[in-house]
């Protein structure tokens, strides 16, 4: 008998089933095996990735490749049902290797069998497959941009998201397509906000009368106005709601969805490369904004206007004209930051920006220079710290470095082992439900047996298979992590150890990258210049490329470890 690891992907949560295409797929699967002697001994199937997605960035398919690396696994070949949404692109001719080096068969039905890394054909087919998938993919994205399109300019149709700050989203009858009509999906448009439609109207005439945008931020929030962000918190949790910020007033001002046309075209996505000495680890998205020529504007008014074309007109030429500077688009600072993103201060909780000062990088956050918040909160215009020397960075390695040191594992692993969440409970229910519906699969063949109506007992049997994968899928969904061993806490500890040692004079890069993989979070306090330092490792812990292969991690885990220290300099100012 051989023993099989299923692998499956279906894309997103919303548009698909994922226990129905999870059915389909192992099936499609166990008809290729089962005439061969094989049974499916262990299941990695990975819900809501694109298929664009690298499987180095694929939860479940990542830890299939980790699988294949330990000698202990329980399976000895790998079987896929459906190579279109495992394979996309070149990911086959970059995923083979692997399977090949380990010596673990790839089983695909449209070989009838495993797949011979050596045969031209079989490598033939699996590329055909890969780049009909990537064009399948690619034929959908420009039907869905050009519908999307002519639904805005033609339609005025509202294409959802988030309502524009004094706008509100109301029903206006059932959608226009039947099926999606039937299956209760409702039209929507925009309406003004009885509460917030005057307040855009009064930003667009101080401005037009003279008042900069600082200006009507603080007078805003003087006169207790919530911002957008504190007015619709359920739509802005990202945002503090404290006072106005200078940006959300600049943000309302070069709208033009206030002139009561439909605009869309305005921020798109596109897919960038992740690393361009790396294409294997693909693409990201990412939204630009878009140059105004290839907006796309409604034919015709979709909404109720807030404000006239003229009034718009006068505010963006105006804006133009107080922009002394020339517009140029985001990138992606050249300056080494090690604790990059990890940095918050201690009075907003913002995430501090990275700041090179006299050849130095520092962390500084300037919370009042984007929020009209100086009545509503006690923030110096300017918090900093720098990151080297007796700064953060040689006091949090070392840290590191003793948390994680011989010495100091006994220790390190009885307070993880303490702190360890329980083992989960089974689904106590869900078996049961299993089982019942496993004795009404032999009732149903019994009755097909004895000369029942077949179309009834498939229905039946049918209904029955749906509750019993529904019941499966709950009892395969862990209701906790599974509670480590000591000796494998022991393993994780002596490994970090390791990682630690080498972090020391590890590039910058290279030091953001495990930082972050490790959950590190570093909170700034200037008052008493002291920082707190916690490190929650994430779940399923991977670094895919490091200089140093001892670098790489892959572990889970789910406590928090925690210090803090004092700072020689820094503070406000």
């Amino acid at each position: 008998m051989i023993k099989f690891a299923f692998y499956g992907r279906v894309s997103t949560e919303d548009q698909q089933d994922p226990e129905s295409s999870r059915s389909w797929q192992i099936t499609r699967s166990r008809a290729l095996i089962e005439s061969r002697d094989g049974v499916i001994v262990t299941e990695f199937f990975d819900v809501d990735k694109s298929r664009s997605v690298p499987w180095q960035r694929r939860p479940m398919a990542t830890a299939l490749l980790a699988e294949l690396r330990n000698p202990k696994r329980d399976f000895e070949a790998v079987v896929i049902g459906e190579p279109h949404r495992a394979f996309y692109g070149n990911q086959y001719g970059l995923t083979i290797p692997l399977f090949d080096h380990y010596g673990i068969a790839l089983w695909v039905p449209e070989v009838g069998g495993p797949i011979d890394p050596n045969n031209e054909a079989h490598d033939l087919v699996m590329s055909v497959f890969g780049g009909m998938s990537k064009g399948e993919r690619n034929r959908v994205k420009i039907r869905v941009r050009s519908a999307m399109a002519a639904q805005a300019q033609v339609e005025g149709r509202f294409l959802g998201g988030r309502p524009p700050y004094g706008y509100l989203i109301i029903d206006v009858g059932p959608h226009p397509n039947p099926a999606k009509a039937a299956d209760g999906k409702r039209l929507h448009a925009l309406a003004p906000d009885p509460q917030t439609a005057d307040v855009v109207r009064r930003i667009f005439a101080e401005y037009l009368a003279g008042r900069g945008i600082k200006a009507i931020s603080e007078g805003l929030t003087a006169d207790d106005i919530p911002s957008p962000s504190a007015y619709d918190p359920q739509r802005n949790k990202h945002r503090c709601g404290i006072a106005w910020s200078w940006s959300a007033v600049g943000a309302i001002l070069a709208n033009p969805r206030y002139t009561g046309r439909q605009v869309w075209n305005r921020q798109p996505k596109s897919e960038v490369l992740i690393d361009v000495n790396d294409v294997g680890l693909g693409h990201r998205t990412k939204q630009t904004w878009n140059v105004p020529g290839e907006w796309v504007w409604s034919d015709h008014r979709a909404q109720e206007p807030l404000i006239d074309d003229e009034t718009f007109k006068q505010a963006q030429g105006l804006r133009r004209a107080k922009d002394s500077t020339d517009e140029r688009s985001p990138r992606r600072t050249p300056r080494p930051y090690a604790l990059r993103g990890i940095v918050r201060c201690g009075l907003c909780q913002r995430k501090m920006q990275g700041s090179w000062n006299h050849d130095r990088p520092h962390y500084r956050c300037t919370f009042l220079s984007e929020y009209a918040a100086k009545n509503k909160v006690s923030h110096p215009p300017a918090v900093y710290v720098r990151e080297d020397q007796d700064q953060l960075l040689p006091q949090l390695d070392a840290w590191l470095h003793e948390l994680f040191s011989p010495g100091a594992l006994p220790q390190t692993v009885r307070e993880l082992e303490a702190a360890l969440p329980d083992e989960p409970r089974p689904d106590e229910a869900a078996q049961r439900e299993i089982a019942e519906c496993n004795a009404r699969l032999k009732q149903h063949r019994a009755a097909l047996e004895a000369g029942a109506d077949p179309v009834l007992v498939t229905s039946w049997m049918n209904e029955t298979q749906a509750r019993r994968a529904i019941a499966e899928a709950r009892l395969r969904k862990p209701a906790g992590r599974r509670r480590m061993a000591r000796d494998e806490i022991t393993s994780l500890v002596t490994a970090l150890g390791d990682v630690m040692r080498v972090l020391r004079d590890a590039d910058p890069a290279d030091k953001a990258e495990v930082y972050s993989r490790l959950g590190l979070t570093l909170t700034y306090h200037p008052g008493g210049k002291r920082v707190i330092a916690e490190v929650q490792p994430n779940s399923g812990v991977y670094i895919r490329k490091c200089p140093r292969a001892d670098t790489n991690l892959n572990y889970t885990i789910s406590i928090a470890l925690t210090t803090e220290f004092t700072l020689a300099t820094g503070g406000a100012r």
